[in-house]
């Protein structure tokens, strides 16, 4: 079992067709036995994210936008592990916006995934798996020490101290 937390824009891809979308789906499957760890606000960024799908030339229809957000939202209560947002993770999230070149989003992402990974730590459980398909988020947990991974090329899965390729 691996403990992954995935980025929306990773996650976005086991709900709609894009590149890296099967491996998604694999690492996702409830019976691939995976930690599956959320930061709560990506339960927003996903659904403008289909939003704007549907809102593309020949993009997602309404219904199956709707279908597919619903599915979502189902998922989120059975199937994901759900990490509220507090004050310590924005406050670190604020942190890492001075040092790495990180969206506001981007930075909550990898700021609640840090504060997770402290009680795993600890316990020496499993660390989780840092899941995203933006170049800067990626640059930025592996600067944090973070093992990452971007669908669209997991078999570069990339560990702390590694240059990009």
């Amino acid at each position: 079992m691996s403990v992954y937390y995935l980025d929306a824009s990773a996650l976005v891809k086991r709900y709609a067709d894009e590149s890296g979308s099967d491996w998604v789906r694999q690492i996702t499957a409830p019976s691939s036995g995976h930690a599956l760890l959320l930061a709560e606000v990506t339960l927003a960024e996903v659904a403008a994210a289909l939003a704007a799908k549907a809102r593309m030339p020949q993009g997602l229809s309404i219904e199956q936008r709707d279908q597919v957000l619903s599915r979502f939202l189902q998922d989120c209560d059975e199937v994901f592990l759900l990490l509220a947002l507090d004050r310590s993770v924005v406050d670190q999230a604020v942190e890492l916006t001075q040092r790495h070149h990180l969206r506001g989003y981007d930075s909550i992402q990898l700021a609640t995934c840090l504060v997770a990974r402290q009680p795993l730590e600890e316990e020496l459980l499993p660390l989780p798996i840092f899941v995203a398909s933006d170049h800067d988020l990626l640059a930025a947990a592996r600067t944090e020490g973070l093992v990452t991974c971007d669908p669209v090329n997991p078999e570069e899965t990339e560990t702390p101290g590694m240059l990009p390729q």
